[in-house]
């Protein structure tokens, strides 16, 4: 089962690179600088989960 935390993180990834990508494009170094932000945190986030998901499968056994 995978945790919610690299759900979140996956998509938190996800809509980072769309953001930095589209700042990119128009020039707007904010919106990339919140899209680099946005893809790391996610990174993070996803780290979270999978240490969560290692801890439950170890419980399991």
């Amino acid at each position: 089962m995978v945790d919610d935390d690299r759900k979140q993180g996956t998509a938190d990834r996800v809509k980072g690179a769309v953001k930095e990508g589209i700042g990119k494009v128009t020039g707007d170094e904010q919106k990339e600088a919140e899209g680099k932000a946005q893809r790391k945190t996610g990174k993070v986030q996803d780290k979270v989960g999978e240490a969560k998901d290692k801890v439950r499968d170890k419980l399991k056994d």
